[in-house]
C-alpha cells in the first residue's frame, strides 16, 4: 500500500526557528554534527546547552520522545536517527522530527528514512544551492510503501539485529578508550607513573621531563589536495575531515574513493595519528584520531595532517597527549579565519604541555596497545555489520527479500 508520510505520522515538525538561549548547563542542544551519519546514534558528549525553561516553552511536537525519528533536512540532509531513550534534548531547526502514528512502527519508519532510495528522492527534490533543503511539505507528501504492522516489525527486527551489534561494539570501544584515558591521567596528570617514588624533582618537574610542543615529538605532514574528478572513483581510499569525530576519535563510513597521485608520505596506515586543520564544525581543528585498520594505499586529504613520530616516540602517546592530555584544547584556539577557521602548523609551538621521557612514553604505549587492538577489532565488526545491514535494507524495503 502506498501512503504519504504525513498520513502515517502524527506530526512532522522541525526545530525552533528562533536562536535558542545558551546556558552552561541544562538541556543538551543537538545539531546535525551530533548525529552519526552511518548509524544514526546521537553523541551527547560534546553539546551546547539551553535552559530547561526554554525546553518547556516549546510546542509538544518539537519535544523529542522515545520512538520519534529525527531527520536532517538542511545542508547535510538525509541523516535519520531513531530516539531510543527518554533523555531530554532539543535540536536545531535544520533537523525535522517525525512522530509516528499507530499505523507505522517507529523502527520501521527509521529504516524507511535510511533506505538509499529515500535519500535519492531527497537529493532530487532538495531546493537551494548553498544550503540545500528538503522542506517539511515535501516530507509530508512523500509516498512510501507501507506493509501491514506485523511485516513492518519483522523487517525492523531483522535490521535492528545489526544495529544492536553495532551499538554493543560502540559501547565496548568507549570502555576501552576510557581505560586508556584513566591510565594516562594516573601516570601523566596525577604523576603516579612507574618509579615516581624514587624519581628526583627538578624545578617542579620529574627528572627527564620537560615542557614542549607537538613539534618536539612529531613531524607534521599535510595531506593531499584533490579535485572532484579524483573522488569520483579510484582504487585508493581518501581519509578526510569527515572521518574525524568532533573533539577527537575516528569515524568510519566517510572515506572516499580516490584516483589522485599523492606523495608517498601522505599515505596512512593503522596506528598513524591524524589531526584536523579546518574548523568546518566545532571540535575539528587541532583534534586527533588514531587510525584503525584502513585499506592499503589510503591517503589523507589536505584538511588533515599526519603526525609522524620523532625520536622513537610511540604514536599511541602522541594521540593520548592530544586527546587525554588536552593538548588539542590548547591547539584548537590557534586556528583563525573569517568564515572557516584554519590551523597553521607553524603556530603549534605556542601550545605546550608536559612531556615525559621517551622510555615512559613507550611503557604507556605497551600498556594501551592491546586496548587499541581491541578497539580496532570492534571497529572492524561494526564495519562488517554496517555493510551487511546496508546491503539488506533496500532489498527488504522493496520486498526483493521477504520476511
Amino acid at each position: 500500500m502506498r501512503v504519504k508520510l504525513g498520513d502515517v505520522c502524527a506530526s512532522i515538525y522541525d526545530g525552533d526557528h528562533s536562536a535558542p538561549p545558551k546556558s552552561k548547563s541544562g538541556i543538551p542542544f543537538i545539531t546535525i554534527s551530533n548525529i552519526n551519519a552511518g548509524d544514526g546514534f546521537i553523541d551527547f558528549s560534546n553539546t551546547a546547552f539551553v535552559p530547561e525553561e526554554y525546553c518547556k516553552s516549546l510546542k509538544v511536537e518539537r519535544k523529542p520522545k522515545r520512538g520519534d525519528v529525527l531527520y536532517s533536512v538542511v545542508g547535510s540532509f538525509g541523516i535519520p536517527s531513531l530516539i531510543k531513550s527518554d533523555e531530554k534534548f532539543v535540536f536545531q531547526r535544520h533537523i525535522a522530527i517525525l512522530r509516528p502514528s499507530e499505523r507505522i512502527d517507529s523502527t520501521y519508519l527509521y529504516y524507511v528514512l535510511k533506505d538509499p532510495n529515500f535519500y535519492h528522492w531527497a537529493d532530487a527534490v532538495a531546493i537551494g544551492s548553498a544550503q540545500r533543503t528538503v522542506t517539511l511539505g515535501q516530507l509530508r507528501n512523500k509516498e512510501i510503501d507501507l506493509p501491514d504492522l506485523e511485516t513492518q516489525r519483522r523487517i525492523a527486527g531483522v535490521l535492528s539485529a545489526y544495529d544492536e551489534l553495532i551499538e554493543n561494539n560502540r559501547k565496548q570501544i568507549k570502555l576501552l578508550e576510557e581505560a586508556a584515558q584513566r591510565l594516562y591521567k594516573d601516570w601523566f596528570v596525577d604523576l603516579n607513573f612507574p618509579g615516581h617514588e624514587t624519581t628526583p624533582i627538578h624545578n617542579g618537574l620529574p627528572e627527564g621531563w620537560k615542557m614542549g610542543s607537538l613539534l618536539d615529538i612529531a613531524e607534521v605532514i599535510r595531506g593531499c589536495s584533490y579535485s572532484s574528478d579524483e573522488i569520483a572513483g579510484g582504487e585508493k581510499m581518501l581519509i578526510n575531515l569527515g572521518n574525524l569525530a568532533p573533539f577527537g576519535g575516528f569515524r568510519t563510513g566517510y572515506e572516499k574513493p580516490f584516483s589522485g597521485k599523492p606523495r608517498p608520505d601522505q599515505a596512512v596506515a593503522k596506528g598513524d595519528v591524524i589531526m584536523g586543520l579546518t574548523e568546518q564544525a566545532t571540535g575539528l581543528a587541532g583534534y586527533a584520531a588514531l587510525l584503525p585498520s584502513v585499506p592499503e594505499g589510503s591517503v589523507i586529504s589536505a584538511d588533515l595532517v599526519k603526525l609522524a613520530p620523532k625520536d622513537s616516540v610511540p604514536s599511541e602517546f602522541i594521540y593520548a597527549l592530544l586527546r587525554f592530555g588536552r593538548l588539542s584544547d590548547l591547539i584548537s584556539p590557534l586556528a583563525n579565519g573569517t568564515k572557516i577557521k584554519h590551523l597553521r602548523p607553524e603556530s603549534l609551538p605556542r601550545a605546550v604541555a608536559l612531556l615525559p621521557n621517551v622510555e615512559l612514553m613507550r611503557r604507556y604505549a605497551e600498556c594501551v596497545g592491546p586496548l587499541y587492538d581491541g578497539i580496532d577489532t570492534c571497529q572492524q565488526q561494526i564495519a562488517a555489520a554496517r555493510e551487511a545491514r546496508d546491503r539488506l535494507l533496500p532489498k527488504l524495503m522493496t520486498s526483493e527479500i521477504r520476511v
